[in-house]
């Protein structure tokens, strides 16, 4: 019996009641146990169409608690009036979905037992609109979670008993008719939130002016009083200078007096040395974020390995992307890399850490006759025997720089011998394996310690120091300070041999490689491939030259070998989408998620409209490249007509990655779809793994 439970608990639950629990009385009591309907995630429940939904949630009604629809963007408002039925539900996520203030009311006012809730707040919110019995549910709730798309404070004045918030503000500051967005129809408000039982404060912003200017209304209470029981505060604000905040030095002191911070990340401007050691000292953190905060890489170092915390080994989520950045223009010296004897303390100082981001930072190996592999980063990194997930800059692979291929290839060749020299064929590209493995980096000594000591890995990102995508997450930010593409020679050599040996990662799940210019041919990625067979997510950018994608072949013979890959996302600017590309993508029989980025890219209507048929999961296919407007459009008519009646989440985007509109096509793609693999950004140690939800 008890094994028959474990098994179902890998059913999803929409199958686990339409379809298992029919086949007969004794799997039809097993798929009615509490165990089994207690916590109820239908957010990726993508095939399911509205009626499907009416029906899971009536049987769900008697036993469900926790109730997941994170991100159903395609539920009608009239399918989640019946979440009205599940009366004993005590924790309620409905983000994405849609939700009118009035829905929300009646809702609230059924449910008299939620203690936890997240949802959307959009243009349309009034909290005026909300009954007095969904005011009083509120006021009840412990836990609140809200994404702000308009300047408000959505129902946080009323929840006067909160010790979790958690907001995300996703604001333009313009509107789609090119009127600025203001919040000084906020200032004047009464009814300002106070905190008094907060013990859990998180803000993630979208960049922009209005998003900053918002925080910091809602943050005003904590420039007079700091919740005594304050013990989370991460604040992630995008941009090289988000404004500055002049309680923050008096709210780390105030964190640091309890002993019991559990995660701490604030904007570089908003801190300084002194105070990050008053609010780390006697604590012992367990997620912590540095994010961008060059100025606090040796405060940071202090405080973690020589006593500044009460006990390091509680630590399991840490990012210091970006911490020991240099702008190209200046000088980069030795004490702007990573140092693998300060990081070897740090793995055994810190030793249960689990997610770890070193992305846009530098490590420069010297390849010297008297170090040893021990001294290489990898080497000081495969100490975390707990590492689920790890983003780290393509350098840090480097073994050190092949000086004989250096100067061979910078010597100019002999005049005698030019003469002599024979004209290469308009074309063609002569194969030479001596020269190829010299590039693409021969030696992977540091790369293979790493990955013996960390065999747990389910998630690597390896980024390139000069990668800029076109559709990044934090615009502009994230092309602030980015330097030239290849600049870093470190970096340059790393390649195909790298990305092969990531075969000695079996569980990875989620892979992520980009700027790298080292790759030749690509051949690393069929090897890895072949041995990495529940690969589900992968992020292909910016991989070899950026005049010619020279790697097509390869990446096709890879696709076919992917046959556990949910998501794709491809950014190359010359990608070529033919009916090769589209039947080497449809061997990936589970693909739910893709989305193809190329500024001077071509795509093959017909091929595209083969593959949707082929693949019956997929539910996003988004498309940015090149082309006319009206070919894209024509195509995306295409495609939502034949498809989106058996598809009802079925989300296509197809536009020219040139065109003015653009911003505002991307606006309209649900948030979750954003997130998750449109627009690009690092998934390791960032605030959704911080968050405590």
């Amino acid at each position: 019996m008890r094994s028959l439970l474990c098994i179902l608990r890998y059913v999803p639950v929409c199958d686990l009641l339409l379809n298992v629990a029919n086949v007969c009385h004794k799997l039809h009591t097993l798929c009615h146990d509490k165990t089994l309907l207690t916590n109820v995630n239908l957010s990726e429940e993508y095939q399911t169409e509205d009626l499907l939904f009416r029906r899971v949630l009536k049987q769900l009604a008697n036993h469900v608690q926790s109730l997941s629809l994170n991100g159903c963007y395609w539920l009608s408002g009239s399918t989640l009036d019946h979440l009205a039925r599940c009366r004993g539900v005590t924790d309620l996520d409905v983000m994405g979905c849609r939700l009118t203030p009035l829905r929300l009311s009646r809702l609230l006012s059924s449910l008299s037992l939620l203690k936890s809730l997240a949802f959307d707040v959009t243009a349309d919110f009034n909290s005026l609109l909300l009954s007095s019995e969904a005011v009083d549910t509120l006021s009840r709730l412990s836990e609140l979670r809200q994404t702000l798309f308009t300047p408000s404070y959505g129902v946080v004045p009323c929840c006067s008993q909160l010790r979790k918030l958690m907001l995300q503000f996703d604001i333009p500051d313009v509107t789609r008719e090119g009127v600025g967005v203001c919040c000084q129809l906020m200032v004047g408000q009464s009814s300002v939130p106070h905190y008094q039982q907060l013990e859990e404060f998180t803000a993630r912003l979208a960049p922009g002016e209005v998003n900053q200017t918002l925080l910091l209304l809602y943050l005003a209470v904590f420039s007079v009083h700091v919740p005594k029981r304050l013990r989370v505060f991460i604040v992630s604000i995008p941009g090289p200078n988000p404004a500055h905040w002049p309680a923050a030095p008096s709210l780390a002191q105030s964190l640091g007096q309890h002993g019991d911070l559990v995660a701490l990340q604030l904007p570089r401007s908003w801190l300084d040395s002194l105070s990050l050691k008053r609010a780390l000292e006697g604590n012992s953190p367990r997620h912590l974020s540095f994010s961008r905060c060059p100025a606090l890489w040796p405060q940071v170092f202090r405080s973690l390995l020589e006593g500044g915390v009460r006990d390091g080994t509680q630590l399991i989520s840490l990012n210091l992307s970006g911490i020991n950045h240099v702008p190209y223009s200046e000088c980069r010296s030795v004490e702007d890399q990573l140092v693998a004897g300060t990081m070897r303390q740090l793995a055994v100082g810190c030793s249960n850490i689990n997610h770890l981001n070193l992305m846009h930072t530098h490590y420069h190996h010297e390849n010297s006759p008297g170090l040893d592999g021990e001294s290489h980063l990898c080497a000081s990194l495969a100490k975390l025997r707990h590492l689920c997930s790890l983003t780290l800059p393509a350098c840090a692979l480097s073994d050190g720089l092949n000086m004989n291929h250096i100067s061979t290839h910078n010597t100019p060749p002999s005049p005698l011998f030019q003469g002599l020299k024979k004209v290469p064929r308009v074309g063609i590209r002569n194969y030479k394996p001596d020269i190829e493995s010299s590039l693409s980096g021969d030696s992977t000594s540091g790369l293979a310690l790493l990955l013996a000591g960390c065999p747990f890995l389910e998630t690597f990102e390896l980024i390139g120091p000069g990668f800029a995508s076109l559709l990044p997450r934090l615009e502009p930010c994230s092309r602030a300070s980015v330097e030239p593409r290849g600049m870093c020679a470190w970096a340059r050599g790393v390649g195909d041999a790298h990305i092969a040996a990531l075969e000695a990662l079996p569980r990875l799940h989620r892979l992520t490689l980009a700027g790298l210019p080292g790759v030749l041919r690509g051949t690393g990625l069929v090897q890895m491939a072949r041995h990495c067979r529940d690969l589900r997510v992968l992020s292909l950018a910016n991989l070899g030259s950026l005049k010619i994608m020279n790697y097509t072949p390869t990446l096709l013979d890879m696709l076919k070998h992917c046959t556990q890959l949910q998501e794709l996302r491809l950014e190359q600017p010359y990608l070529n989408a033919n009916t090769s590309f589209f039947e080497a993508l449809s061997c990936c029989s589970r693909l739910q998620r893709v989305c193809l980025i190329s500024r001077s890219g071509t795509f093959d209507p017909s091929a595209v409209e083969t593959f949707m048929e082929r693949c019956c999961h997929v539910i996003m296919c988004h498309i940015f490249m090149g082309g006319t407007l009206v070919a894209c459009r024509t195509l995306e008519k295409v495609l939502l007509d034949r498809f989106s009646g058996g598809r009802s989440a079925l989300s296509v985007v197809i536009y020219p990655l040139q065109h003015e509109d653009l911003p505002s096509v991307i606006r309209d793609i649900p948030l979750t779809l954003l997130d998750r693999i449109t627009l690009f950004q690092s998934h390791v140690a960032q605030p959704p793994h911080l968050s405590p939800l």
